[in-house]
């Protein structure tokens, strides 16, 4: 049965989060807030997880999925970075942006854009998702939680628990969401090009 942990947005209960940590440690699916809308994910490595978000959002194969960094000391493992792209990604982050970006051999590939080779990465302000990361000590495979159908995102967690059902093992209460999603950048070429509009400021993109 899925449960609900009513965590606090700005101090997050360690006792919460080690909790969620060893949910998706042992294979959990967990739905959580960021600086944007909530986000559903999943430990990298674990497939089958992948494939009950898949599932659970509808996802076609030309889906990219997004890995949640606490920061860029874990970019140059998954991501190929030219060096004014570093200088963007560094004045940006943290924040509610999406980085598309050339995947490194360690990306499993499930993961990435099946022609580009890309992904997408993000470093979010959010204090729940951020004490996550940094409990879990790796990044997370993340993508919003949009289900199919809807103009927006859910922000109400209670109606997100209700949704959800018994399809996700976890989700973390952290008040109201945003009804808007990251902005999206690509820089794998060589300028930056906004793919999405969404929260955040895209005047230092354009």
């Amino acid at each position: 049965m899925t449960q609900i942990f009513r965590i606090h947005p700005e101090t997050p209960q360690k006792r919460l989060v080690k909790q969620a940590v060893d949910c998706i440690r042992s294979g959990g699916v967990v739905v959580y807030p960021t600086d944007a809308a909530y986000a559903i994910g999943c430990a990298l490595e674990n497939k089958r997880g992948l494939e009950r978000i898949i599932r659970i959002r509808e996802l076609d194969d030309k889906h990219e999925f997004t890995i949640l960094c606490r920061d860029l000391s874990e970019l140059a493992t998954y991501a190929k970075v030219e060096n004014w792209a570093f200088r963007l990604l560094k004045a940006h982050t943290p924040g509610p942006y999406t980085f598309i970006l050339r995947a490194t051999n360690e990306v499993p590939r499930r993961l990435m854009h099946p022609k580009k080779k890309t992904l997408g990465l993000r470093v979010p302000e959010n204090a729940v998702v951020l004490a996550l990361l940094e409990e879990l000590g790796e990044p997370l495979m993340s993508t919003t939680l949009k289900f199919p159908g809807d103009e927006y995102p859910l922000i109400d967690p209670e109606e997100i628990y209700e949704r959800v059902g018994s399809r996700v093992d976890l989700v973390l209460d952290g008040g109201w969401g945003e009804m808007e999603t990251s902005t999206v950048v690509d820089l794998e070429g060589e300028a930056p090009v906004i793919l999405r509009l969404g929260k955040g400021d895209s005047a230092p993109f354009q």
